[in-house]
């Protein structure tokens, strides 16, 4: 059975299981309704607890732009220690 991946938005969304609890259902059976297992509502009230839709989008845009930036710097510095050896005459 293929994974669904669920966008940041739609997890947002999703963590209202509150709503639910508050109307008579137990926690267990209002993750259940949202499709979920609880474990994964765990992890995700974990990571996004208290965060906004906008907010959301906006950390995971800063994710992907620091790992850009991560990459960027290692490949820089590999290039700057090879540069380093050259100069040494270590070859």
């Amino acid at each position: 059975m293929a994974r669904k991946r669920h966008k940041p938005e739609e997890i947002v969304a999703k963590l209202q299981v509150d709503v639910l609890t508050s109307q008579g259902q137990s926690v267990p059976d209002a993750i259940r309704s949202i499709g979920v297992s609880e474990v994964t509502y765990y992890r995700w009230r974990q990571e996004y607890g208290g965060l906004k839709s906008g907010q959301v989008k906006r950390l995971k845009d800063l994710e992907t732009e620091n790992a850009r930036l991560r990459k960027a710097v290692s490949d820089l510095t590999l290039d700057k220690l090879i540069l380093q050896e050259a100069a040494r005459g270590n070859f």
